[in-house]
């Protein structure tokens, strides 16, 4: 697992998806499989966080491969993703989207707690927002370590190896000229899964 997360972004964004993602938090159980993923390679990404260097914020993505790097988006939603490459390179793949497959009763709790709306199974982790809502991961589990075995946080890979049918494109919502899509066609997804998100340019 450790030599896998070792390459670059763009090498482990594909080999991610039909990955499962399992949390433990609040002594609940939910695991994810991923439909959708995106990469960010740190100073050669006009698209990354880490383009201009390390701050505060994304100090995890210049650690060790295997790590959760958390954000908060518009001071509104999380987004999480898996810090990879060796370390120093900050490249990190985003988890845009996938299919809750274990604690589906605890992801529609979470996805409706409060203001939330969702109406069907497949929309529940549909966007990388929702994703980390069902996952229950915030900013407190940014830096956590996807390869200890006693973490709250565990990554299983596709089993069978990379998924068949992987398709790839535009990053969404990212502007400039990290979002030129003839340049930067680093979001992939498995065609036609229904939990994989709607394109949008930012």
């Amino acid at each position: 697992m450790g030599s896998f997360l070792a390459g670059t972004a763009l090498t482990v964004a594909p080999q991610l998806l039909d990955a499962v993602v399992t949390s433990r938090v609040a002594g609940a159980t939910v695991s994810v499989r991923l439909s959708e993923t995106e990469a960010y390679e740190g100073a050669d990404d006009p698209g990354s966080h880490a383009f201009r260097g390390p701050t505060a914020r994304n100090a995890v993505m210049f650690g060790p491969p295997g790590r959760l790097y958390v954000y908060r988006h518009l001071g509104l939603h999380h987004c999480v993703n898996v810090v990879c490459g060796p370390a120093g390179s900050a490249a990190a793949v985003l988890l845009r989207a996938g299919e809750v497959v274990e604690g589906h009763d605890v992801a529609w709790q979470r996805r409706t707690t409060g203001r939330g709306v969702c109406r069907r199974d497949r929309d529940l982790a549909r966007g990388p927002a929702r994703l980390a809502v069902v996952l229950g991961l915030t900013r407190e589990h940014d830096g956590v370590d996807l390869l200890d075995p006693h973490g709250p946080v565990r990554l299983r890979p596709a089993p069978g190896g990379p998924a068949a049918g992987v398709r790839r494109g535009a990053r969404v919502g990212v502007s400039g000229a990290g979002g030129e899509a003839g340049t930067y066609p680093w979001r992939f997804w498995l065609d036609e899964d229904p939990t994989v998100s709607a394109y949008r340019r930012a």
